[in-house]
């Protein structure tokens, strides 16, 4: 034990060492050193490590750990990653953990299982807690109803300091997530907020309804998910409180849990942008990692058939002009990334902010005219390449206006596509970089051949 004391004061401590430091403890039985190399170590490096384990050392370090430990570690996890703890660990654990998460984290857990299953895991729950659960999986996925926990104080107006403190004090267990209390009437509409600092500044015999800072800023139970945390961050509030139409409080969101959604968003916005529609990290199965990229794959390989058909039909073109084939790919290419460029910044600024007609015009415009600046420069670039290497005017001017107009295409595909998803309520990260990249090659091998069939006379 004094070794693993000495190593683990090292600042150059090894994480594949304390790897093996855990599995051997493990192995071997040692509960007290077990905790003694655990001891300190934080909730994130505590599921990193427990992801590394071996499947059959798992259950023996769940068990080992405490139930305050294990609940940290679930946010950390994914969630078929959580649904496993939670059977390693027995019915009676599960349940005491269940009891300490939050609502929102419990429903995103439960989110997307079968009714049996969600059954099964807060059967042991408290009924007011169940109940809670159950109501906010009624609301629609992505929304502030869904992601919002009801873990909040409310107070009356007429209360005093005083008492608002004493009762504060009876929650202690909330001290971790509350940052305001929230003043409501006697319908439950909020009508003020109190930040601890104006408790604390305020005389005992104060009024709550003289203190708390009425009119607060709130989002509708309904409300998008990025949209709130894009208030959040606007305002820079620790949480917002979360409503209903007639100002009903049901719920609020923090800080940290808009973090979790913009780490959640951005990470479901680069799988779609990958084509892989799910999480693949270094730690997945080669055979997992493959099933999940063949779907996507071969329905861009039947489309890319359709890239093979055009170049066939231009098969005269071709013959007759051989130079035209090296100058193929690169047109392709040059589309389908100017095309993923578009298709980033949009997905991007559709995460931060609302997109509204004016806002998405004036971004196809600016698009457009970023387009035809990329495809001037790079038409009238590959225009004198291909004059000064085959010493054919003609030649150069086909390629050159075929990358110009192919460069306008791609950019402007790749920002109108993902708005137009967007305006109907589809993830505009589902117009996938691979996706666009197809499409383009498509457009860009037309538009390429249809140039250079009109000018075959001159080209030969």
């Amino acid at each position: 034990m004094a070794l693993f004391k000495k190593e683990k004061q090292q600042e150059n401590w090894d994480k594949e060492k304390l790897d093996r430091a855990i599995i051997r403890v493990l192995s071997e039985g040692k509960k007290d050193m077990f905790l003694e190399i655990v001891h300190g170590l934080t909730l994130h490096d505590l599921a990193t490590h427990y992801k590394e384990l071996p499947k059959k050392r798992k259950p023996l370090f769940l068990e080992w750990l405490s139930i305050d430990q294990i609940t940290g570690l679930l946010r950390y996890l994914s969630k078929d990653e959580q649904l496993a703890v939670l059977e390693r660990i027995g019915p009676d654990r599960s349940t005491e953990i269940l009891h300490k998460m939050q609502s929102n984290d419990l429903a995103f857990l439960l989110t997307g299982l079968s009714k049996a299953k969600v059954d099964d895991l807060i059967a042991q729950m408290r009924r007011e807690e169940m109940e809670s659960i159950l109501h906010i999986m009624d609301y629609p996925p992505k929304t502030a109803g869904r992601v919002m926990t009801n873990r909040y104080i409310p107070v009356a107006p007429d209360v005093t300091v005083g008492e608002a403190e004493e009762k504060l004090k009876t929650f202690e267990n909330l001290a971790h997530f509350v940052n305001y209390l929230y003043v409501v009437d006697e319908e439950q509409r909020l009508i003020g907020i109190v930040t601890f600092r104006d408790l604390l500044l305020s005389d005992d015999d104060k009024h709550i309804r003289d203190i708390m800072r009425d009119q607060p800023i709130t989002v509708d139970v309904q409300m998008k998910q990025e949209e709130v945390a894009r208030i959040i961050g606007q305002f820079d509030f620790e949480a917002i409180p979360v409503t209903t139409g007639d100002q009903v409080l049901v719920g609020t969101i923090s800080g940290d849990q808009v973090l979790d959604i913009v780490v959640r968003e951005a990470d479901e916005d680069i799988e779609m942008l990958l084509a892989t529609g799910k999480s693949i990290d270094f730690r997945t199965k080669p055979l997992t990692a493959a099933r999940r990229r063949l779907p996507w794959l071969i329905l861009l390989l039947f489309i890319g058939l359709v890239s093979g058909s055009i170049i066939s039909k231009f098969e005269d073109t071709l013959e007759a002009v051989v130079a035209l084939a090296f100058f193929m790919p690169m047109i392709a290419g040059m589309t389908g990334n100017t095309g993923t460029q578009s298709l980033a910044v949009v997905v991007r600024g559709l995460a931060s902010e609302e997109m509204t007609w004016k806002k998405a015009t004036k971004l196809i415009v600016r698009e457009l005219f970023v387009g035809i600046m990329i495809g001037v420069t790079c038409g009238l670039l590959i225009a004198v390449i291909a004059f000064f290497w085959q010493g054919s005017a003609v030649l150069g001017f086909v390629v050159g206006i075929s990358l110009l107009c192919t460069l306008i295409i791609g950019t402007f595909a790749g920002t109108v596509i993902p708005l137009i998803l967007n305006k109907f309520k589809v993830d505009p990260a589902v117009a996938s970089g691979p996706l666009i990249t197809t499409l383009n090659d498509i457009l860009s091998l037309l538009i390429y051949f249809g140039i250079a069939t009109m000018f075959l006379s001159k080209l030969t």
